[in-house]
């Protein structure tokens, strides 16, 4: 039987460039949610609080998800992830209440995980083993593009000045609909058929516990946990720090997307790195750095110093998504991944539920500075927990490798060979013509 033929890097391409427009527009909604409400008289907490709201919906709904990609096809969700993100923005522009704020938030959020959930398993479904660490880097520089981009195009359109900061925040948020309208061109002919059907006869309903116990799934989980939450409060926070310090909202959206490019930069040069430093040490050393400049934010530094930190803290955050997202597929049952890659964005979403939240309530005690100490904090942990093993690439299954060769006994059963005879001594030529 010829062997399947591996399919070609085109669909990969395409999925980069709806990933890129649809996090563009989530990264220029989610500033100008936060400028909205407060022109709705929001203070930090109540920031915090709709912050928060963005995953929970998200929360409840991962799992379930994960459990109908692995037994079906992974692109169906992402037209519809993009048509939630659309809505979500639209409505978050006309809305005119905290409370509705918030809930169309919550569907902004849940659209950018039906999005994320069916490409990172497309992903891992249409990789080589040997490809996913590039693939996974590769996928996810599209979503460095779209906070790069998002940013910058909310700080542009939002302006604060007399009194405008309602009617431009909420025209950045429909300007953020349209962004995502336009991934959807780029989703055609994105999942091999055969590749789906192996998937829905070989999947299996392995338990959510059994996977969670597996080695190196929760040391992934935790450290995407915690760098998605240094990632969301950052753009979450900034504009609340750029207010209090008199950082423009411009200003504030060049920092945020610097960031972006520098992760962008760290995602085009993993694969030497990891050739050179390792999985586990790249792991360990840009998470135990990235906490330290989290918490260097909180300092009254000028803004250049400010652009310089977040520069260095986006490269080290550039690491940790790609590599715990190969973690947690290559530790997983193969009849699992999408399970296994859903129960990480659970904890994602764990993580963008409490870190805001948390963050609220600190920011309400101790200042809007003291969120990124707890960042920090949070960094700083995943860092030892990846000194542990978690960047550890899974072994092979015992099933995959080669038997070593063996004479084996032959059974009792079986009849004994003829005893071989021995070869009769050969005459010489001139013996045999005489005879």
């Amino acid at each position: 039987m010829p062997p399947e033929p591996r399919p070609g890097r085109g669909w990969l391409l395409r999925l980069v460039i709806a990933f890129a427009f649809a996090q563009g527009a989530v990264s220029m909604a989610r500033p100008a949610v936060s400028y909205r409400a407060l022109s709705l008289g929001a203070d930090e907490r109540a920031i915090g609080v709709i912050a928060g709201v963005y995953a929970l919906l998200p929360l409840f709904a991962a799992v379930p998800l994960g459990r109908r990609t692995d037994h079906g096809r992974c692109a169906p969700l992402l037209p519809v992830g993009v048509l939630l993100i659309g809505g979500g923005c639209a409505l978050s522009g006309t809305s005119g209440s905290l409370a509705a704020l918030a809930a169309w938030s919550g569907v902004m959020g849940l659209g950018h995980l039906c999005f994320v959930i069916g490409a990172q398993s497309l992903v891992a479904r249409q990789s080589a083993p040997a490809d996913q660490d590039r693939n996974f880097g590769h996928f996810t520089i599209g979503a460095s593009l779209g906070q790069l981009v998002g940013p910058i195009a909310a700080g542009f359109v939002i302006s604060e000045q007399d009194g405008a900061m309602a009617r431009t925040s909420a025209l950045a948020l429909l300007v953020s609909a349209v962004v995502a309208a336009v991934s959807l061109t780029s989703l055609w002919r994105i999942e091999h058929r055969r590749a789906a059907v192996n998937a829905r006869k070989e999947a299996q309903k392995v338990p959510v516990g059994a996977i969670l116990r597996t080695r190196g799934v929760p040391a992934g989980i935790f450290i995407s946990l915690a760098v998605l939450s240094a990632t969301d409060i950052l753009t979450a926070y900034l504009p609340v720090v750029g207010e209090h310090r008199g950082i423009a909202p411009a200003t504030v959206g060049l920092l945020l997307s610097l960031r972006a490019a520098a992760t962008i930069a760290c995602r085009l040069v993993m694969t030497p790195m990891l050739r050179v430093v390792g999985r586990t040490a790249l792991l360990s050393t840009t998470c135990l750095l990235g906490g330290l400049l989290c918490a260097a934010v909180a300092l009254p530094v000028p803004v250049w110093g400010l652009a310089v930190m977040l520069a260095v803290l986006g490269f080290c955050l550039g690491v940790g998504q790609p590599l715990s997202m190969t973690t947690v597929v290559q530790a997983a049952p193969e009849a699992a991944r999408s399970t296994a890659l859903a129960l990480r964005l659970t904890g994602n979403r764990l993580g963008q539920v409490a870190a805001p939240a948390s963050a609220g309530l600190i920011a309400g005690v101790a200042g809007t500075a003291a969120p990124f100490v707890m960042l920090g904090a949070l960094l700083v942990g995943a860092a030892g927990l990846g000194l542990r093993g978690g960047g550890r690439r899974a072994p092979a299954p015992a099933a995959e490798a080669p038997a070593p060769p063996a004479v084996a006994p032959a059974p009792p059963s079986e009849v004994p060979a003829p005893r071989a005879r021995a070869p009769r001594a050969e005459r010489p030529r001139a013996e045999r013509d005489a005879s």
